[in-house]
């Protein structure tokens, strides 16, 4: 697939990094030659320096054969207005634009702006909303690492490191079932030492595992308690920066949960306090230790540090774990960062690239992929595709699980049919219209899956 990239940052780096590793033709248009030049050092890719809105710096990036223009700059407008130029000068087939400004995205104005006989945008990228739901489902679920939804939330895949304490610690996979003969889930991947083991029935989990399972929603609790003591639920949250990440999330959870907002610009304090209810804005430094003191710090079930700073959020964080905050997430977008510090006083370091590069990735996935998530920065990814054709013309469907000749790493995790989630196993045959999640532990052959669920020409 050929693909235009604008701006080369963090998101649209990381993208063109997971992109270019899948032998997609890359085209990264930016501003800034530095930066093109470090992203050319790293990847196979072309470059182009330039507006990406203007005519004139498209074509030099081959526009007229794009199948995809992605537009990640920092500007809504330049983004919008690339996507503008790319359908009346070169009708692009599919148009994305990173959109942060609430705004455009006002209901009453959001689908009368967005369509093609106005600001033709295919599909519209928030980063901040985005980080904010992945937040929130962490909040949900105490003790994760990561929760992703699917299939309209019926389902879940969560991360959980294995601690001493769990049942199934220092015992085969295959007594899940028989600790919980009511509950139906299934272990998709399993990283120990940061290497990935496709789990079997004879697979023992071992202390410090990080497990990824898929089951219901309503039993999720129950299969971490297997794989670690389940903590209580979050009560006092304290939220550090209140940008537009940190102000979406104190919105979203303050009428669950008693929440605090630190953040060291008064007048931005004053903003959110206008705008919010029950949170209580605090305005100061959130590496001041005496402020979380006076706030009770030891007492917080979860601290968030989520401003725009890595330093701040990871030297806040470990403070707030060293005076005795129970759980502590950080938002760091640099990603040797992110690997230095997760498990070393920061429970769970969230990459802002990560959650947004999964919400592209489903429209650059080939067949009916409803939604992609990367996972491992980078290194896994979880699809939830749909099954097509039949047994002629689909080398899945009317087949055993067993007798499905998967790409190596590859898991069916899950089968959601008709609104209901299908166990799966060996004997279990897939059938068309059937919504499979599919964990990939190894990138490379991400393609292969693709290739597994297309449906062949007889099929038309």
């Amino acid at each position: 697939m050929n693909i235009i990239i604008i701006g080369g940052g963090q998101v649209g780096g990381s993208l063109a990094m997971v992109l270019a590793g899948e032998a997609n033709n890359i085209t990264v248009i930016d501003t800034d030659p530095s930066r093109l030049q470090e992203l050319q050092d790293r990847l196979d890719i072309r470059t182009v320096n330039g507006t990406g809105c203007h005519p004139g710096i498209l074509m030099r990036a081959s526009i007229e054969d794009a199948d995809m223009v992605i537009a990640l700059t920092n500007s809504d407008e330049i983004n919008m207005l690339a996507c503008q130029v790319a359908h009346t000068l070169f009708r692009t087939p599919t148009k994305i634009a990173r959109v942060r400004s609430q705004n455009y995205l006002v209901a009453e104005f959001k689908d009368k702006l967005f369509n093609d006989n106005n600001v033709p945008v295919d599909y519209l990228i928030t980063p901040e909303q985005v980080v904010t739901d992945h937040i929130y489902r962490l909040i949900k679920q105490p003790g994760s690492l990561q929760v992703l939804d699917f299939a309209d939330g019926k389902l879940q895949l969560v991360a959980v490191k294995a601690f001493r304490d769990g049942p199934l610690v220092g015992n085969e996979l295959r007594s899940l079932h028989e600790h919980m003969p009511k509950v139906d889930a299934r272990v998709a991947a399993i990283y120990r030492r940061d290497h990935s083991i496709v789990p079997e029935g004879s697979t023992v989990i071992e202390e410090g595992d990080e497990v990824f399972f898929i089951a219901s929603k309503e039993h999720i609790r129950t299969v971490m308690g297997e794989l670690r003591q389940l903590e209580n639920p979050y009560k006092r949250v304290i939220v550090v920066g209140g940008g537009n990440i940190g102000f979406r999330l104190a919105r979203k959870i303050e009428n669950a949960y008693s929440v605090k907002v630190i953040d060291f610009s008064q007048k931005r304090c004053d903003y959110i306090a206008e705008r919010l209810d029950s949170t209580i804005v605090l305005n100061g430094s959130a590496t001041d230790q005496e402020l979380l003191l006076q706030e009770n710090i030891d007492q917080s079930d979860v601290f968030i540090a989520v401003t725009n700073d890595d330093e701040v959020n990871i030297m806040a964080s470990l403070l707030a774990k060293r005076l005795g905050a129970r759980k502590v997430m950080t938002l760091i977008s640099n990603p040797v960062y992110a690997d230095l510090v997760q498990g070393e006083g920061i429970d769970v370091a969230i990459s802002p690239q990560q959650a947004t590069t999964s919400s592209i990735l489903r429209h650059v996935r080939k067949g009916d992929t409803v939604s992609a998530h990367s996972l491992r920065r980078g290194a896994a990814e979880a699809m939830e595709i749909v099954v097509h054709g039949d047994e002629k013309s689909s080398k899945v469907v009317g087949r055993r699980v067993a007798d499905i000749k998967s790409p190596p790493g590859s898991t069916m995790a899950a089968i959601v049919r008709d609104g209901k989630v299908i166990p799966v196993h060996g004997d279990t045959v897939v059938q068309s219209d059937d919504h499979c999640i599919v964990f990939v532990v190894d990138k490379k052959h991400q393609k292969e899956v693709e290739q597994l669920f297309q449906v062949g020409y007889t099929f038309f």
